[in-house]
């Protein structure tokens, strides 16, 4: 009975979804949206809940926002997973996020996982040599996997910080360009015809790690916090800044549909302010 009820209820929610869907689509809806999912570990604490918990719930906070975004028609999507600067924590912390990360990528592979359901493409962005072998052939295994998928694009940003992606885009462009010494992007070089020839800002754009998807239209993080925290910089120029008081976990459809009508109302003045950069 009670069975019956919950499936009632899901499909009364999700036809109400649909229809408020269909009225935000009347106006622009954003490309790209991007999230900072603060808040998991305050979360926990704030519910009394053991460690680790906090960023379960996070996951599934996730997995319902992918479910949103690919209802709503929104392309791609990135998520700022685990930073660079996460490594500094307690190693018993993050050794329990990567075994935690091993078994949510995995479960990306499954046949009713999310990914397969709606066709998602996964795309691991970061500096993957900093994780153990076992997480980073997992996530290969799943980019390899959903290689074909074309629906829409899940960006995990892991093991990943702004600085570092754009240090080594240049030196890629450096080895593109058979660059030699760094002198390459310096104003120093006068006569760039004699010898080598200069890096542009096209040759670094390409070799972003984040040029597989457009420029975010919208970047949410949650817990109010309004700090990048190193978080696509040289993507976000132009992009919407959206900070909901809700914790990660809390995350949930008001804020989506909230974040995205802020950015319709915006979206005019926004489009003209690219056209004149």
């Amino acid at each position: 009975m009670g069975g019956g009820v919950s499936q009632v209820l899901e499909q009364i929610h999700r036809l109400s979804r649909r229809c408020l869907f269909r009225v935000i689509s009347m106006g622009p809806l954003p490309t790209h949206l991007a999230f900072i999912m603060d808040g998991n570990r305050r979360y926990a604490k704030k519910r009394g809940l053991e460690d680790g918990s906090g960023h379960k719930a996070g996951f599934s906070a996730l997995m319902t926002m992918l479910q949103y975004c690919y209802e709503l028609g929104v392309k791609y999507v990135t998520i700022y997973a685990f930073s660079i600067d996460n490594f500094r924590r307690k190693p018993e912390e993050v050794q329990s996020l990567m075994d935690l990360m091993l078994v949510k990528i995995k479960s990306l592979l499954e046949k009713e996982s999310i990914v397969h359901e709606y066709g998602i493409r996964v795309y691991f962005i970061g500096n993957l040599g900093l994780l153990s072998d076992e997480v980073r052939a997992a996530a290969e295994e799943v980019m390899k996997a959903t290689a074909e998928n074309s629906r829409v694009v899940l960006l995990v940003c892991v093991a990943y910080n702004s600085t570092d992606e754009i240090v080594q885009a240049v030196k890629r462009s450096c080895v593109n360009k058979s660059c030699k010494q760094l002198s390459c992007v310096s104003s120093e070089v006068e006569d760039t015809d004699r010898d080598i020839e200069r890096i542009q800002l096209v040759d670094i754009e390409e070799n972003m790690q984040m040029s597989v998807a457009p420029e975010p239209d919208i970047l949410i993080r949650s817990s109010g916090e309004t700090r990048l925290s190193n978080f696509l910089l040289w993507q976000t120029g132009n992009s919407q800044l959206f900070s909901p008081e809700a914790l990660w976990p809390e995350i949930g459809l008001r804020h989506l549909v909230w974040a995205i009508l802020n950015f319709q109302r915006s979206h005019s003045y926004l489009e003209k302010r690219k056209k004149q950069l």
